[in-house]
């Protein structure tokens, strides 16, 4: 009976895990709506990757089953004789064999949803390069885009002319930003690097534009660069307060600035600009979206 007792905390700390799993697999794995929030969306690719269909990647599949496996797997380590004593107890009532009964139910008709997201979802759950099944979801256009000469973190002025030619991809950040723009930045700059490691000849120019002109100023680009790991035609661009605020409203980047913290509210957006010098697919972000849209330049 002392082990029965021993093994009750077990069986609370294995229901717990199953809860944890269940809300951490319907995050990843809900279908979101058009109206849903973007820190919901942003949230789903940061923890689970970003692949066709609005499904994990082979990482965030990795996560989804491995985690609660390890806790599993350390629970029984550390209360497996006691766990299994409790069970056997619980399977010795009747009520007990319908509560697990019931929660084997569940589990079947929560695998079987899930295998049905994959399917509507048509994508490979494991798809290594889902990049190539982007391509075609994205929206393609054709913009010219607006004026754009700033100065970067070599001291060369900077402007869109002198890249006639080549893919180049905008985006825009600020150095104190803890949040989206390390991720948006990370996320072109891997897209670029990918794209090199296979068809060098389209590897794209990077080009981000601070969005705080006051603090992230000529002076301090050089350590910024370095501080975003910018390397080889990858440029940050800044200048006049007038200068870059011009540039912003005519590149029309919605923001709004905490007067107080000196912060940017701001939406991720991230600009493919093709050969022809024209805007041709405006994406959020995310390695595997920026791919496909230089690939279909």
């Amino acid at each position: 009976m002392t082990q029965v007792r021993r093994g009750v905390p077990a069986l609370a700390a294995l229901a717990l895990i199953i809860l944890i799993t269940a809300a951490w697999w319907a995050l990843a794995l809900w279908p979101l709506t058009a109206d849903a929030p973007e820190w919901l969306a942003r949230t789903r690719y940061v923890c689970f990757g970003a692949a066709a269909g609005g499904l994990p990647d082979a990482g965030g599949w990795i996560l989804l089953i491995g985690q609660p496996l390890g806790m599993v797997a350390l629970l029984l380590m550390v209360w497996g004789a006691d766990a299994r004593a409790a069970m056997s107890r619980v399977l010795d009532r009747t009520l007990g064999q319908i509560a697990v009964g019931l929660a084997a139910a569940v589990l079947v008709v929560a695998v079987g949803s899930v295998l049905l997201r994959v399917r509507e979802a048509g994508a490979e759950p494991f798809d290594a390069n889902p990049a190539d099944n982007l391509a075609q979801q994205l929206t393609r256009i054709s913009d010219t885009p607006p004026a754009l000469s700033l100065v970067d973190q070599a001291g060369d002025t900077v402007d869109l002319g002198r890249y006639h030619g080549k893919a180049v991809l905008v985006t825009f950040a600020f150095a104190h930003c803890e949040t989206v723009c390390p991720l948006v930045v990370n996320d072109v700059l891997s897209a670029r690097d990918r794209i090199a490691a296979t068809a060098p000849e389209r590897t794209p120019v990077v080009i981000v534009v601070t969005l705080d002109p006051f603090r992230d100023t000529p002076s301090r680009l050089p350590s910024i660069a370095k501080q975003w790991g910018l390397t080889g035609d990858a440029h940050v661009l800044s200048g006049s307060v007038e200068d870059v605020e011009r540039t912003l409203s005519t590149w029309r980047i919605p923001r709004i600035r905490n007067e107080r913290t000196g912060d940017y509210s701001h939406p991720t957006m991230v600009y493919a600009i093709g050969p022809n010098g024209k805007i041709t697919y405006v994406v959020p972000g995310g390695i595997d979206q920026i791919v496909a849209a230089v690939r279909a330049l």
